[in-house]
C-alpha cells in the first residue's frame, strides 16, 4: 500500500459530517475502492504520461485551521468572491454581500450540516473506473468546496469569483474539494475560478467541479491556476451541456509542480456547445497535464477547442484531447487545435488527437503540432532592433494570447491576459 493513501485515508473516521445527507455509506465504498486498487501505474493509458512514483511515496495531514493571509493578495479579485484557503474558508477574505438576485452560493460545509439529501445528491456519483482513484478519494474525503447555483432566466452582469489559495505551513497538507454549479434553463453566468499560492507551500489539492447548464443556458468560465511550483493539484471537471446551451471556458495551466486536470463534456442536448480553450505553460520542473473528454450525444452539437503549450527548462506537458460522437448524433461538428512550442532541449511535450466518430454526417478535425519558434519572425523582430530574448517573449505571448478569445466579457479575458502575461514575464524574461 503507498504512504500516500495510507495518509489520506488516516483521516477518514474522523471526517466532519462523514455521514450527514445519507452519504456514509457511499463515501465508505468509495474509500475502499480507492485502497483495493491503488495508484495507477505506467501501464494505464490515461496515466502512461503522467507517473505517480514519487506522489506515492508522500504523506500529508488533513488541515486543521486556514492559516493568515496577507489581505493584499485579494486586492486585484473583485467581489463577489469566496475564498478558501488551505482548502478551509477564509472568512475575513470573503465577500458575497453583493450577489446578484436569483442566485444562491453555499459551502459544501453548510449544505451537509443541512443534511438535505436532495441539496447533496450531486455527490452521489460513483466512480467504477479502476484508474479514478483520485476521484474516489475525493468522493470519500471531500467535505468543503461551493455550491453555486442561478435560477431559470437569471442573467446577472457581475462575474462571480471562486479563489482557492495555498499557504506555506510546517507541514505538508492535503485537502479534497467538491464543488457544484447548476444553471437553469435560460440563465447565464460568468465564473472565474482563481488557485493561486499566498506563499510557497508543497500541499496536495483533490478537486471535482460539476457543472449542469439547463436548456438555453451559458456559462463562462476562466480557471487560472498559478500556484506554488512545489504543490501538487488533482483537478477533475465534469460538465452536462443541455439543449441549446452553451459552455465557454478557458484553462490557464501556468504553476504547480505537478497539476493534472481532466475536462469531460457531455453535450447532452439537441445544438449544445462548448468552447474550451487553454494554456499549457511548463517550465522549470514543471510537470502539467490535461486530458480533454468530449462527449456529442446531442444531435448538431459542436465543439471548438484550441490549447497552446510551451516547454521550456525541463519541464513536461501532457495533452490528450479525446472527442467522442455517439450514434445518433448526426450533425455534430468538433475542432480541436493543439499547437506546441518547444524553447529548450530539455523540455518535453507529449500531445495525443484522439476523434472517433459513430454518426452520419458530421463534420470533425483535429491537429497538434510540436515545433519551435519561427525563425523568419525572429529574423524579422532582431532586425528591427528587438534583442533575443524580447523577441522570444513577444513571439510567445502573441502564440498563447491567441486562446483567450473564449471569453466573451472584457472584465474576464483581462484578468486571464494580466495573469498569463505575468507568468510570461516569469518564464521567459526579456
Amino acid at each position: 500500500m503507498s504512504a500516500l493513501l495510507d495518509s489520506l485515508a488516516a483521516g477518514f473516521d474522523t471526517l466532519p459530517s462523514r455521514d450527514a445527507a445519507g452519504l456514509g455509506g457511499a463515501r465508505r465504498a468509495a474509500l475502499d475502492a480507492a485502497m483495493r486498487d491503488g495508484l495507477p501505474h505506467a501501464r494505464v493509458e490515461a496515466w502512461k504520461y503522467t507517473p505517480l512514483r514519487a506522489l506515492e511515496r508522500r504523506t500529508f495531514e488533513a488541515v486543521e485551521i486556514a492559516p493568515t493571509i496577507d489581505s493584499a493578495l485579494l486586492e486585484a479579485i473583485p467581489s463577489p468572491r469566496i475564498v478558501f484557503v488551505n482548502g478551509r474558508y477564509h472568512e475575513a477574505g470573503s465577500d458575497i454581500e453583493g450577489l446578484p438576485a436569483g442566485i444562491t452560493l453555499q459551502r459544501l460545509s453548510n449544505v451537509l450540516d443541512d443534511g438535505e439529501a436532495d441539496a447533496a445528491s450531486f455527490m452521489q456519483r460513483s466512480y467504477d473506473r479502476s484508474d479514478e482513484v483520485f476521484a474516489r478519494l475525493n468522493a470519500a474525503l471531500a467535505t468543503e468546496g461551493i455550491v453555486l447555483r442561478v435560477e431559470a432566466n437569471r442573467q446577472p452582469a457581475e462575474s462571480v469569483h471562486l479563489v482557492f489559495l495555498g499557504s506555506g505551513d510546517a507541514s505538508d497538507q492535503a485537502w479534497h474539494f467538491r464543488h457544484l454549479i447548476e444553471l437553469g434553463d435560460g440563465a447565464s453566468l460568468n465564473v472565474v475560478e482563481h488557485q493561486l499560492m499566498a506563499s510557497e507551500h508543497r500541499h496536495f489539492a483533490n478537486s471535482i467541479m460539476q457543472v449542469q447548464l439547463g436548456k438555453g443556458a451559458h456559462l463562462s468560465h476562466a480557471r487560472l491556476q498559478d500556484e506554488s511550483a512545489g504543490a501538487t493539484l488533482i483537478h477533475r471537471t465534469d460538465a452536462v451541456v443541455g439543449e441549446d446551451a452553451e459552455y465557454r471556458r478557458i484553462d490557464l495551466e501556468l504553476g504547480a509542480g505537478l497539476s493534472r486536470h481532466e475536462l469531460n463534456v457531455v453535450l447532452l442536448g439537441e445544438r449544445s456547445h462548448v468552447h474550451a480553450n487553454g494554456v499549457l505553460l511548463a517550465d522549470g520542473k514543471r510537470h502539467l497535464d490535461t486530458r480533454l473528454g468530449i462527449d456529442h450525444a446531442g444531435r448538431d452539437s459542436t465543439c471548438e477547442l484550441v490549447w497552446r503549450g510551451i516547454g521550456s527548462g525541463r519541464s513536461r506537458a501532457v495533452f490528450h484531447g479525446g472527442i467522442q460522437i455517439r450514434q445518433g448524433a448526426d450533425g455534430s461538428d468538433a475542432m480541436l487545435s493543439n499547437k506546441n512550442l518547444l524553447l529548450s532541449e530539455g523540455a518535453e511535450i507529449d500531445t495525443q488527437p484522439v476523434l472517433v466518430i459513430h454518426a452520419d454526417e458530421v463534420q470533425a478535425a483535429h491537429g497538434a503540432t510540436v515545433g519551435q519558434l519561427d525563425p523568419t519572425a525572429m529574423f524579422y523582430l532582431r532586425s528591427r532592433g528587438l534583442p533575443t530574448e524580447q523577441a522570444r517573449q513577444i513571439l510567445t505571448a502573441a502564440f498563447c494570447r491567441e486562446t483567450l478569445s473564449v471569453l466573451e466579457d472584457t472584465g474576464m479575458r483581462d484578468a486571464a491576459l494580466v495573469r498569463l502575461d505575468h507568468a510570461l514575464e516569469r518564464s521567459i524574461p526579456a
